[in-house]
């Protein structure tokens, strides 16, 4: 990718985080980026394609790779954890102007204006429920993790837990506040699961 795209992305994206995505316009843009309509038309067809490759830098949630060395249920949160920190200094490592609830606004502007954003998440969020359920599934195997837990329901709560981690931040907790939280609330839910 060229460096003029990537530079209206960025632009674009610090513009879409001020103001919902109905408020910018094809004009903002352009002065924002200091160039014509014109050159920008050629990088992107319209707003809505200029949005959707916005969305699709900026707005990633790291998979949860599952790796034949995590051997526990413990080892895979520790891992999960990792992952969250990553995910969230990427996320939030856009200088002083990123608000977290500016951030928030721009995800539902995404469910709005970009067609096929929900299905897509949707079936992200089934894939990795069915990876956290796959490794309940071995915990209990292992006689790690009692075997008497309806593993598809503590498989989307965990995935919930995952997903929470935005609530810290909103109150101006750190980053890492916010892992601690999220390490708190999964090592109680092991504490509960664990076979004793």
């Amino acid at each position: 990718m060229n460096d003029t795209r990537e530079y209206i992305i960025e632009k674009a994206f610090s513009l879409f985080l001020k103001d919902s995505y109905v408020a910018v316009s094809i004009s903002d843009i352009s002065n924002a980026i200091g160039l014509t309509k014109g050159a920008l038309y050629h990088h992107f067809k319209n707003k809505e394609e200029l949005f959707k490759a916005v969305i699709d830098k900026y707005f990633v949630v790291n998979e949860i790779v599952l790796n034949e060395e995590v051997d526990t249920f413990l080892e895979f949160s520790e891992a999960c954890i990792r992952n969250a920190k990553e995910t969230l200094h990427n996320i939030f490592s856009h200088g002083e102007e990123f608000e977290v609830i500016n951030y928030m606004s721009l995800i539902a502007d995404s469910f709005r204006h970009y067609p096929g954003f929900a299905d897509q998440k949707m079936q992200f969020i089934q894939n990795e429920t069915d990876k956290i359920k796959l490794i309940l599934v071995k915990s209990i195997e292992r006689g790690e993790i009692r075997s008497d837990i309806d593993t598809t329901l503590i498989a989307q709560s965990y995935f919930s837990n995952m997903l929470g981690l935005a609530a810290p931040i909103i109150k101006n907790q750190s980053i890492d506040e916010a892992i601690l939280n999220l390490r708190a609330q999964l090592d109680q839910m092991y504490m509960l699961l664990k076979k004793r």
